[in-house]
């Protein structure tokens, strides 16, 4: 693949990996295991608050192929084939689920030095279609995606964004919700190894004038334990700790509090991935 400019999903993808990813308010656990054959299947289970549910998750890869079937407790199952270089440069996604059959998509990504091209179509007979590109370097990016509705004949999205990424930093604004929201951010990486980093982030509802304003991080206490944490205007505090507790095996413990109500009850949440 090309060492081009990135999709155009992957505007903005740092800073909102570290304010979001991991934080959870649940308790999940996850095995998985792996053999020579290119088979890994991953069992998880999930509970939040008096509900259960849980998944079964098989993936085989081949070549440059790769199949996976994920079954849940509500009966469904979702599949998904990923086909690399068919073409020259494109990565094929074609996904289902069952037992809806109109919910299948196609998605084929074209990467060149200098642009990313992304369309995805649903299979079924009043298709949704989504198109995005991206142009530049992995130094500075300007993107856009938009989403037509074949049924209604109107756009259901279009967001435009920019990034630009040094060793040590990277910038993005985001202009979504057909013009009606703008997000910018930043990440500072604080070490060599980019284990430790500080992001900030501020985002405005114009239709609503209301303004977001997010500081947050990550730092690698020791190459085993590292802890996030984040702030917002609205005064919600999220905190977190993961510790690898064997190789490949990781616990997170976190948790969420509303600094601005304190007599309301804190989220706790709690995971442990088992790897071999």
């Amino acid at each position: 693949m090309s060492k081009g400019p990135g999709l155009f999903a992957d505007i903005g993808k740092k800073a909102k990996d570290l304010l979001t990813r991991d934080y959870i308010s649940d308790q999940k656990f996850t095995v998985s295991t792996y053999s020579d054959t290119g088979v890994a299947i991953t069992s998880t289970a999930v509970k939040k608050g008096g509900l259960s549910t849980g998944d079964v998750a098989v993936q085989y890869k081949y070549k440059n192929s790769v199949i996976d079937v994920k079954a849940d407790t509500g009966s469904n199952i979702n599949t998904t084939l990923t086909f690399t270089e068919i073409i020259p440069s494109t990565k094929t996604i074609a996904s289902f689920k069952f037992p809806d059959y109109n919910s299948g998509k196609l998605e084929v990504q074209y990467f060149h030095d200098h642009a990313t091209l992304t369309t995805s179509v649903a299979l079924n007979q009043s298709p949704a279609v989504d198109l995005s590109v991206t142009i530049g370097t992995p130094s500075i990016a300007f993107g856009a995606e938009a989403g037509y509705d074949t049924t209604s004949g109107c756009f259901t999205k279009y967001t435009a964004g920019i990034s630009v990424a040094k060793p040590d930093s990277c910038a993005s604004i985001i202009l979504g919700d057909k013009g009606d929201t703008i997000r910018a951010s930043y990440v500072h990486h604080l070490d060599s190894l980019k284990k430790s980093a500080a992001v900030g982030e501020i985002s405005r509802r114009f239709s609503t004038n209301d303004n977001t304003f997010t500081v947050g991080g990550s730092y690698a206490i020791d190459p085993l334990t590292n802890v996030k944490a984040k702030l917002n205007n609205h005064g919600n505090l999220g905190a977190l700790l993961q510790h690898e507790i064997i190789p490949k095996s990781i616990l997170t413990l976190s948790g969420e509090f509303d600094t601005k109500a304190l007599d309301k009850t804190p989220r706790f949440g709690l995971a442990l991935a088992l790897k071999p």
